[in-house]
């Protein structure tokens, strides 16, 4: 059974750091790429980052490249998603999902690869 629970969001001034988490099931956590999206009321959902399993192979949009980090905990089946030098527009809705595969691969930002998501943590960061 996939499952897949986020947590560690919160409100942060800009220019702050959250460290976001996503346990994941054993199976989930050692067989699929795992992608961080967001969302913002009346926009479409946005793939930010992802990480493959085993050597954990990580990609990024470049709206967060230098500033967000993929991370792994093997020993609690738990991705974390570190996030720093945020912005009011990291301000979002955040989900973890995993997608049909293992390979991330260059269509990782589409929603359509992913068939389990959490349920999403909060994101606000003010000016």
């Amino acid at each position: 059974q996939v499952q897949l629970v986020e947590s560690g969001g919160g409100s942060v001034q800009a220019g702050g750091s959250l460290r976001l988490s996503c346990a994941a099931s054993a199976y989930t956590y050692l067989t699929k790429c795992i992608t961080w999206f967001r969302q913002v009321p009346g926009r479409e959902r946005e793939g930010v980052a992802a990480i493959e399993p085993g050597g954990g192979t990580t990609y990024y949009a470049d709206s967060v490249e230098g500033r967000f980090t993929n991370t792994r905990d093997n020993a609690k089946n738990t991705l974390y998603l570190q996030m720093n030098t945020l912005k009011p527009e990291d301000t979002a809705m955040y989900y973890c999902a995993a997608k049909r595969g293992w390979f991330c691969g260059g269509d990782w930002p589409e929603e359509t690869q992913y068939n389990a998501w959490g349920q999403g943590t909060q994101v606000t960061v003010s000016s």
